[in-house]
C-alpha cells in the first residue's frame, strides 16, 4: 500500500477481500449495488472523492472503471490512492487495459491451516527461507482426523464456525452460484451444468498431480458414456480461472544457472480450497479416513499443505511452485524461492512418521543447488517438529506459520 497507487486484490469469492480493503479504505463503492454504480459513474474522474484509499468493490460489474484507475495513475496518482477488489480478472482484449505496471496484483486465498487458530504454530516459513531457522522442536496435538476436518471445512472464512455438515453445505451452494451466477457474468454461458460439474469432479480427482487435461477429459464421463468436447473443456478451465476457482501450482525451475536436465514443466493441479475438491467428489472427513476415499487423503493433504505455504510465501513475497523431471523420477511437491533466489525444499507426507524414502528427493535438490537451498522440510501429519540427522526440518504441517 505505502509503494503503489493502485492494487487489485484478486482471488476467488468468499476469501475476505472486501473486508481486508474497506478496513483500509476512507471511500468505499460497491459496483454491484446499482445506486452506487450510479454514483461513481457520475465521476470517473474521481475529481469529487476524498483524499485518502478509495475502494472499488466489484469492480467487474463495471470494467472501464478499471481503465480510468489505469489513467489516473499515470497522471501521478499518490500511492495507496486506488484498492480494487473483484472475483474476476479483466477482459483483456475487449478494450481493456490489463493494468501492467500500473495497478500492482496481490493474490487472496483461502485461510491457511495456521490462520484458522486451531494451533500456534511455531517454525515460521520466512525464517526457514531466510536460513534462520535454526533449531527445530515442537508438538502438535492435531491428528489426521482433525486434518480431514479443516479440508472439508475449507478455508472460507465465513465457514469456520459452521459444522462439518454446514460447511460442506455451504460450499455446495457456492459451487452452485460459480455456475449460475459468476460464469454467466463472465460472458460464458454454461449450456450443460452437469457436464461442468463433471469436468470439475475430474479436476478435483486429480488434485496435486500433473495429469494432463486430456486424462481429466478421459474422466469427465457421463453414466451414458457420453464425453464433452475438448473445446469445451478448455473453455471450462479457461473461465474457472478467470474467477480465482483454479490455482494451479506452476513447474519452477531457475531462471539462472540451471543444473537440471529434462523438466517436466506442466502444472499441478490445484482448486481454490481443498474443500471444494472434497465436495465435488462427494467426501466427508470420516470418508476420507476409510476405504470410501482413502486414496484422496494424500492428495488432498498435499492440497491444504500447498494453501498454507502459498498463504505464508506470499506475506514473505516469494514464489511457489513444484519440481518434477521427466518421468517423475525426482520430484519436489513445493519449491519456495525467495525475490533474491534462495529456494527452501519442501516435501509433503500424509504420514505419522518421516523415513529415509521420504528424504531423498530433498537431498538430492540440496545436492543440485548446495549455494542456493538455504533449508529443507517435510510436511507431515505427525507430532513431533524436529531437525533429522542430516539437518532437514520435519514439522508437522499445523505447527507452520509465516
Amino acid at each position: 500500500m505505502q509503494f503503489q497507487p493502485a492494487i487489485a486484490l484478486d482471488g476467488p469469492k468468499g476469501v475476505g477481500k472486501t473486508e481486508t480493503a474497506r478496513r483500509r479504505a476512507v471511500k468505499t463503492w460497491r459496483l454491484d449495488d446499482e445506486a452506487e454504480r450510479a454514483l461513481l459513474l457520475a465521476d470517473p474522474q474521481f475529481e469529487d472523492a476524498p483524499d485518502g484509499t478509495l475502494l472499488i468493490d466489484e469492480w467487474q460489474h463495471y470494467q472501464p472503471i478499471w481503465d480510468s484507475v489505469r489513467r489516473r495513475v499515470d497522471e501521478g496518482a499518490l500511492p495507496g490512492r486506488f484498492l480494487l477488489t473483484g472475483s474476476a480478472t479483466p477482459h483483456t482484449g475487449r478494450g481493456t487495459h490489463s493494468g501492467a505496471g500500473r495497478i500492482d496484483s496481490v493474490r487472496m486465498r483461502p485461510m491457511a491451516l495456521y490462520e484458522r487458530g486451531a494451533v500456534a504454530p511455531v517454525v515460521s516459513l520466512r525464517a526457514l527461507l531466510e536460513g534462520k531457522a535454526g533449531k527445530i522442536s515442537g508438538a502438535s496435538s492435531v491428528t489426521a482426523a482433525d486434518y480431514y476436518r479443516a479440508i472439508v471445512q475449507s478455508g472460507f472464512p465465513d465457514l469456520q464456525r459452521l459444522s462439518e455438515r454446514q460447511a460442506s453445505r455451504a460450499v455446495g451452494t457456492y459451487i452452485q452460484r460459480i455456475i449460475d451466477q459468476d460464469l454467466p457474468e463472465q460472458g460464458f454461458s454454461v449450456r450443460r451444468p452437469e457436464t461442468l460439474r463433471r469436468w470439475m469432479a475430474a479436476y478435483a480427482a486429480a488434485s496435486s498431480t500433473t495429469a494432463t487435461y486430456s486424462t481429466i477429459l478421459d474422466a469427465t464421463t457421463s453414466g451414458d458414456g457420453h464425453q464433452p468436447a475438448k473445446t469445451t473443456t478448455i473453455a471450462y478451465r479457461d473461465h474457472l480461472r478467470q474467477l480465482w476457482l483454479l490455482d494451479p501450482v506452476p513447474a519452477w525451475a531457475p531462471a539462472l544457472n540451471n543444473p537440471f536436465k529434462w523438466l517436466q514443466f506442466s502444472e499441478k493441479h490445484q482448486l481454490a480450497d481443498p474443500g471444494i475438491a472434497a465436495h465435488l467428489l462427494g467426501l466427508s472427513a470420516s470418508s476420507l479416513s476409510d476405504s470410501r476415499g482413502a486414496s484422496m487423503a494424500g492428495p488432498l493433504f498435499e492440497s491444504l499443505a500447498t494453501l498454507s505455504v502459498r498463504v505464508a510465501a506470499g506475506a514473505a513475497w516469494a514464489k511457489v511452485g513444484h519440481l518434477r523431471t521427466k518421468g517423475g523420477r525426482q520430484e519436489v511437491d513445493l519449491i519456495v524461492e525467495s525475490f533474491d533466489g534462495a529456494v527452501l525444499g519442501i516435501e509433503v507426507k500424509l504420514s505419522a512418521h518421516v523415513d529415509e524414502k521420504h528424504l531423498k528427493h530433498l537431498k538430492w535438490l540440496r545436492e543440485q543447488m548446495p549455494d542456493r537451498v538455504v533449508d529443507l522440510v517435510v510436511l507431515y501429519s505427525g507430532k513431533e517438529a524436529y531437525r533429522t540427522r542430516d539437518g532437514i526440518a520435519v514439522i508437522p504441517l499445523a505447527l507452520l506459520g509465516e
